[in-house]
This record gives C-alpha cells, sequence and structure tokens, in this order.
C-alpha cells in the first residue's frame, strides 16, 4: 500500500496527528470556517475519512467579526486518561503588531463527540499543544507572540503547566524551552518523549515557501536546555522548488502499533502560468494548505529524518501494519437539500447556519439576502472547499429581485477581500432581471459586464456554473439546464491563492471555496432558493 501525497487535499492545515489503538486521527485548522476544527480518521494513513468537527456550538466558538484567517490557528489533539483532548486557539487580529489571540481547551470522552464548552487558559501566543508526561503532569507548550516593535515577534517557546484538579495554568511555571533558530518565525510546537529524550518539533520561516520544521530535544524541560538537531531542519522546500509538494512544515509526529514513525505536515500545490519562470515565481497555491505524510526514521544519534530526504516524497510506503481503509476516490458533491440540515461538506463564516441565513430542507436550499460577501458580521454564503485544480460546480437558482441591491448565484471564495461571483440581479433601466458577473480583488470591485448583463426571460429560472481549470475559470449559464452558454469573462484563479493574497494582505492561511450565497444591502431580505449544488471533480 501507498500513501499519496497530499493525503488530505485542499485547505486542510497545520495538521496534528495521534494514534489511538489501531487507528490515526488528523485535526486541521478551520480559521474563519464554521464549523471548527476539521477531524479526519484513518487505519492505514493513505486513506482519510471526515468524522466531524469538535467544535459546532455557538457555547464553544464565537467568531462574529473576526478577520478572515482569523478563527481557528493550528488545532492540538491528544489522547490521555481515557479521553480526548483538544487545544485551539480564537485569534481575533491578523494585521498588526497584536494577534488578540485567546487559547481554549476542549475534552470529548468519543472522537465525535460530543465536545466540552470550552475552558479559557491564556493569551500569551498561538500554536499551543497539550504534552501529556509520562509523570501524569501536563503542560501547555506554545508559541510565543512579542507585540513590542523592537523585538522580534515570535518569541520562542514556552511551556506552562496545567493544574489537572483545577484545569488552569499555573503561570508561575511559564518558562521558556527554546529560542529557535536563527530561520526565526519559530511556532506550531509538538513535544514528544522517546527514549528519555524530550523531542520539541517546531515550525520556521513562515507559511510561505521557507517554511521549514526544526526539530530540538533535551533530558529535562528546564529552561533554554534544549539542542537543535545538526542536521536540521526535519524537512522543508525552500531550496527544492521543483518539487511537487511545498511548503511542507508544521506538523506532527507518530508511532505505529509496529514502531514504525511518520509525520503529517502542511504543505502547498503551487501551479504557474506558461510565462512564468520556474524558479522566478514559485507558483500559486489555489488548493490553500493541504496535509501531507511523509516515512521518518532515527539516527544512530537519535535524531529524525525524513526517508527520501528533507523535501518528502510525494508518495509514501504505508506503515507494514496498515489496516485498509475504505474512503471516496474523490470528493465530488451532489446535494439535491432534501435533509433538514447541511450536509458535512459544506461550510459557513464564523457562525453557523441558521433562520437568520435561511433554511433547507425538502429539496431546495433558501438563502435570506443580507451583508455582500465582504460582510464580516452578516453574510448569507455557504460554499465547500476547493479539493482539485479542475472541477465543474453548478446549481439553480429562483431568485426575483426587484433592486439591484439584491443578488443571488454562484461564487468562488477566497476571503472577504478576494472573490468573484456570476448572480441574478435587477437592471432598473432595463427593468429587468440580468445575470453579472463580479470580482473583489482586495477592495477592487469589478462588473464585467455592466450593459451587457446578460438578460433573464420572464418567469425563468436560471442555472448557474463555474468551470475551474487549475489557472483559470469562467462561469456559465443556462435556462432550461440543458443548454449551456459561457460568459466571456476569463478569470485567473490566482487571485484565490494563499500566495497572491500574501501579497495584500496578512490573512493568507486558507484556500479557495466554491459556494451559494444571497446579497441584500437594502435590508429587505430578498430570498433566493436554489435546487440543487454539484460539484464534479474532473481527472
Amino acid at each position: 500500500m501507498t500513501i499519496a501525497n497530499p493525503v488530505l487535499p485542499g485547505f486542510h492545515p497545520d495538521p496534528s496527528m495521534i494514534r489511538v489503538g489501531d487507528t490515526y486521527y488528523i485535526a486541521s485548522s478551520t480559521f474563519e470556517w464554521w464549523p471548527g476544527v476539521r477531524i479526519h480518521e484513518s487505519k492505514d494513513l493513505a486513506h482519510w475519512n471526515y468524522v466531524g468537527s469538535a467544535l459546532d456550538r455557538v457555547s464553544q466558538l464565537d467568531m462574529r467579526g473576526n478577520p478572515s484567517s482569523g478563527g481557528i490557528w493550528a488545532p492540538d489533539l491528544s489522547y490521555a486518561d481515557g479521553r480526548f483532548w483538544l487545544i485551539f486557539t480564537d485569534v481575533k487580529t491578523v494585521n498588526g503588531a497584536f494577534k488578540d489571540c485567546v487559547n481554549y481547551l476542549v475534552t470529548a470522552d468519543d472522537i465525535r463527540g460530543p465536545w466540552s464548552d470550552p475552558i479559557r487558559l491564556n493569551g500569551v501566543g498561538f500554536d499551543a499543544s497539550l504534552f501529556h508526561d509520562d509523570d501524569g503532569r501536563k503542560y501547555l507548550v506554545q508559541q510565543t507572540w512579542d507585540h513590542r516593535e523592537y523585538h522580534h515577534a515570535f518569541n520562542g517557546i514556552t511551556i506552562t503547566e496545567l493544574d489537572v484538579d483545577t484545569m488552569r495554568l499555573m503561570p508561575e511555571t511559564t518558562r521558556t524551552l527554546w529560542e529557535g533558530t536563527d530561520v526565526k518565525v519559530t511556532e506550531g510546537p509538538h513535544l514528544y518523549k522517546i527514549n528519555g529524550w524530550y523531542y520539541l518539533f517546531a515550525a520556521e520561516g513562515g507559511t510561505q515557501y521557507e517554511h521549514q520544521e526544526s526539530v530540538a530535544r533535551s533530558r529535562t524541560l528546564d529552561a533554554l536546555s534544549f539542542e537543535v538537531m545538526p542536521n536540521n531542519p526535519l524537512i522543508g522546500n525552500y531550496d527544492a522548488p521543483d518539487g511537487y509538494l511545498q511548503k511542507q512544515g508544521h506538523g506532527a509526529l507518530v508511532d505505529t502499533p509496529a514502531g514504525e514513525w511518520y509525520y503529517a505536515s502542511l504543505c502547498g500545490r503551487p501551479w504557474r502560468h506558461e510565462t512564468e519562470p520556474s524558479h522566478g515565481v514559485r507558483g500559486w497555491c489555489t488548493l490553500g494548505r493541504e496535509t501531507s505524510i511523509q516515512k521518518i526514521e532515527w539516527d544512530a544519534d537519535g535524531w529524525p529524518y525524513v526517508v527520501g530526504g528533507r523535501a518528502g516524497t510525494r508518495y509514501v510506503p504505508a506503515p507494514k501494519d496498515a489496516i485498509l481503509t475504505e474512503a471516496p476516490e474523490d470528493h465530488s458533491q451532489h446535494d439535491e437539500f432534501d435533509a433538514d440540515v447541511l450536509g458535512p461538506d459544506w461550510n459557513t463564516l464564523r457562525v453557523p447556519f441558521d433562520e437568520h441565513m435561511g433554511r433547507v430542507g425538502g429539496g431546495s436550499l433558501t438563502l435570506r439576502g443580507q451583508g455582500s460577501l465582504c460582510n464580516l458580521f452578516e453574510l448569507s454564503l455557504i460554499a465547500r472547499r476547493w479539493q482539485a485544480f479542475d472541477f465543474d460546480a453548478e446549481t439553480k437558482v429562483s431568485f426575483d429581485p426587484k433592486t439591484y441591491m439584491a443578488m443571488a448565484g454562484l461564487t468562488n471564495y477566497y476571503s472577504d477581500l478576494f472573490w468573484s461571483w456570476a448572480f441574478v440581479t435587477y437592471d432598473e433601466r432595463r427593468r429587468t432581471r440580468v445575470i453579472e458577473v463580479a470580482q473583489n480583488d482586495n477592495g477592487d470591485y469589478t462588473s464585467f459586464l455592466k450593459d451587457d448583463a446578460i438578460a433573464v426571460p420572464d418567469g425563468a429560472d436560471v442555472w448557474l456554473r463555474t468551470c475551474v481549470r487549475t489557472s483559470t475559470y469562467t462561469y456559465e449559464y443556462s435556462f432550461d439546464g440543458d443548454t449551456w452558454h459561457e460568459i466571456p469573462v476569463k478569470l485567473d484563479a490566482k487571485v484565490l491563492s494563499d500566495d497572491y493574497v500574501a501579497q495584500r494582505y496578512g490573512g493568507f492561511f486558507t484556500g479557495g471555496f466554491v459556494g451559494l450565497a444571497a446579497v441584500d444591502v437594502s435590508g429587505y431580505g430578498e430570498e433566493a432558493v436554489f435546487d440543487h449544488f454539484d460539484y464534479r471533480e474532473l481527472a
């Protein structure tokens, strides 16, 4: 059996991987998307199934107003004392000197939940993890954020003991374990005890193409007692621009029942336009940061290394004791909206789907127009991850607006600053409904059709489709569901990539989504009815 990377395609960053018995689990970051913290399981490390999200109640998580790429950063999953533990960070500020983050703890007896309401721990820094020592003591290990402009913002990895009786941290025990290397941007720490050594795995170099994973170790948890691995880093693609996988780092280590070792890491798969030089433009990761798995072995001095080299490999041997796990071959989705709850592929922004957004069931989804796609508070949008470079997605919408301020349609979306959509609205000069295509590029809003917006026949429903082909994408429309017409607007997919967003905004940690939205900035709540949604990945 072979592990084909990435194992979790499309926006599944910061994997925290553990094993309980013969089953492996991965928790990944979700940032501003609801529900929070996606969890997958596998028995072979090659095939993974989504089992649920840990944060699915408003009592656990309030992200209303969170900035794009704020919210849930780098959850840490662990298992001890017969239950699952999850640490997560809710980040309220992305740009500027401050992060305003809070770290929380939730627990569950079953990985599928229910998970407890959160215990507030601290706000010292993000990317916190929980280490369960073999003497029964527990520690919060975290990146430490320094807002002072005359210091480097990433101020080492600190550790603080958790009182297991009160479930409160003991600040008086806080100490810095490791300051990191000269690569800096030291974050994402995970601590392990192996053969009498405490091994600290931490990401460095930032989350773009300089990203890597460093390792240090110590016999104790004393302050500044950790020595860096001589052949550091463990993994990184900063000097391997031609590799299929890029940006690897920030992950977690796991052993198999038979004693093999594997490391789960975030990664990116960039593409480039034909006119772009391969070593001048590292590329555009429209699928966001994904999850890959590499095999680990240990040298004679007890240091880990990646089998196949620190750049990692696309294909990795599965564990010798792997138990075949059945999982879908691709992530295509068809939804007739028969159920009265949204399916597991769907996500909303910051808050759960509720009566303010609309209703679902009985064969349709009704979205009630709220704020624009730039809105951080009131937004009627449901969307799913891009999980393939080439796919088609379509829907049918019934919508009869009487003002240009009311719009409903199909969107390709990265964040409130970067998105496009094809939508039905009203043209008051022509006194008819029309189809328009628009894009928001860091606040630069462009209507492409304007006076040539496509008139909708009286009484007709509208089918909309998007065709994404790696580097570009288009929109199409139909009035009968059989005969389709391409709208003459070809959009550059890079605008929906981490790498493009990073040039303009400090939060560039998610990935492309495709979905359905209704907007009514007049405030009268015009409703749009969607008959179905189909997302079809292309071979």
